[in-house]
This record gives structure tokens, C-alpha cells and sequence, in this order.
């Protein structure tokens, strides 16, 4: 049986304008939101910036989760984001620098120490 991992993310703009989501693959949906591939708010009011995420076991509890979120008041919203990202910086920021066959930073200090770069 495979395992299902299901997010609820608080994306924003520069701005702090907020937006709140649930999915089952944090990578694709923050890339999809970071260039703009999906149409309404994000791309509206330019959210791109990851400030926080919670992952799940189970659909249901994320659901709630997501839900639960967007009830809350911008204050309380901003409070969750201060406790694990006091300064909303993009938590994805490097999550797409690096081609997938260029070597890691480590790999490449490996390699360059044997001349084999």
C-alpha cells in the first residue's frame, strides 16, 4: 500500500497577501503558483512565496486542516507563520536552483579536490 502525504500551505505575495491551500504534492503545486500556471488569486495578486506548510497522513485531517486555516483572522494566520518563519521568507526559495544532473555543492567540492570536474 502506498503512503499519501497531503499539505496544507500558506503561500504569499510581497505584499503579505495570503492564500491557503491543500495538496498532495507540495513541490509541483509551489512551482505551479511560483510561475504563474494557475489562473485566479495566486496569479492575480502574485503569491509565489512559500511561508509555511503542514504535511498530513490522511486527506481528511488536511481537509479540516485547510479549512480550519481560512476561518481564522488574518492575526491569528499571521501568529502561526511568525512561530516557524518570523520573517516570511520563501521556504521554497531553493528548492529549484539546481538542474537535476548538476552535481550538489558537495559533490562538486568532491570532485573538484580528485580534478575530476
Amino acid at each position: 500500500m502506498k503512503d499519501h502525504k497531503y499539505f496544507v500551505y500558506m503561500i504569499a505575495s510581497r505584499s503579505r497577501v495570503l492564500y491557503i491551500g491543500m495538496t498532495n504534492d507540495l513541490h509541483r503545486r509551489v512551482w505551479e503558483h511560483k510561475n504563474e500556471l494557475i489562473e485566479g488569486f495566486t496569479r492575480q495578486y502574485k503569491c509565489h512565496r512559500l511561508v509555511y506548510y503542514e504535511s498530513f497522513d490522511d486527506v481528511n485531517k488536511a481537509i479540516d486542516r485547510e479549512k480550519q486555516l481560512k476561518r481564522w483572522n488574518r492575526a491569528k494566520k499571521e501568529w502561526l507563520i511568525a512561530q516557524r518563519n518570523p520573517t516570511w521568507e520563501d521556504v521554497a526559495s531553493k528548492w529549484y536552483m539546481r538542474h537535476q544532473f548538476e552535481p550538489d555543492p558537495e559533490s562538486r567540492e568532491k570532485l573538484a579536490l580528485t580534478g575530476e570536474e
